[in-house]
């Protein structure tokens, strides 16, 4: 085989490599969780879970083929009132004793503009349904510690009912105590697996 042949050949086999996106771990102290829903109409709570694991696949190339999976615990929820918290772990809303996790598993993602949409399916209360989220996706950069790090940051609506979570008190004029609609906030940190 001459020269020319065998850089041809070294060239094929390198492009037909695979190539693999990194692996990151969600960092817990900088990844937040969190919901906000309207209270009697006029004013708006917010609220986190504090204990959670999640794992994303990425690749700055291909953004589109963006994986990941995460397991929020129900009992986690914190609004910062304790007795409002209780009232969420109850069977009015996550029945966080009989349904302990909620779980999310990507299950595709395209690119939109500067921004990626990830698709998947959430599960709360043994209630699975498709939603969609667009992303910004950054980094990844270097940490001052030698390790690398990519942000996600995103939101999206929901209709708590749709999960089950059916507390339905109304005010007098009609308007509900708690909003069906909720919004879902992202703040997420994840560090490259080694």
């Amino acid at each position: 085989m001459n020269m020319m042949k065998l850089s041809l050949a070294i060239c094929t086999a390198t492009i037909a490599l695979p190539v693999f996106a990194d692996t990151y771990d969600l960092d817990p102290v900088h990844t937040t969780l969190g919901f906000a829903a309207k209270h009697l109409v006029v004013s708006t709570v917010r609220g986190k879970f504090t204990e959670f694991k999640g794992e994303f696949s990425y690749d700055q190339a291909r953004p589109d083929e963006f994986k990941g999976t995460a397991t929020i615990q129900t009992k986690s929820v914190n609004t910062g009132v304790e007795k409002r918290d209780n009232h969420l772990k109850s069977a009015e809303f996550f029945d966080a004793e009989k349904f302990p996790e909620i779980k999310f598993e990507v299950t595709g993602a395209e690119k939109s503009g500067d921004s990626v949409i990830v698709k998947g399916k959430l599960t709360i209360k043994q209630t699975t349904k498709d939603v969609s989220i667009p992303v910004s996706i950054n980094g990844p950069i270097q940490d001052p510690w030698g390790m690398t790090r990519v942000g996600i940051e995103g939101s999206f609506k929901l209709n708590r009912k749709d999960y089950g979570l059916n507390f339905d008190a109304k005010l007098a004029n009609g308007g509900l105590v708690v909003a069906d609609e909720v919004t879902v906030e992202i703040s997420a940190e994840g560090v490259k697996r080694k």
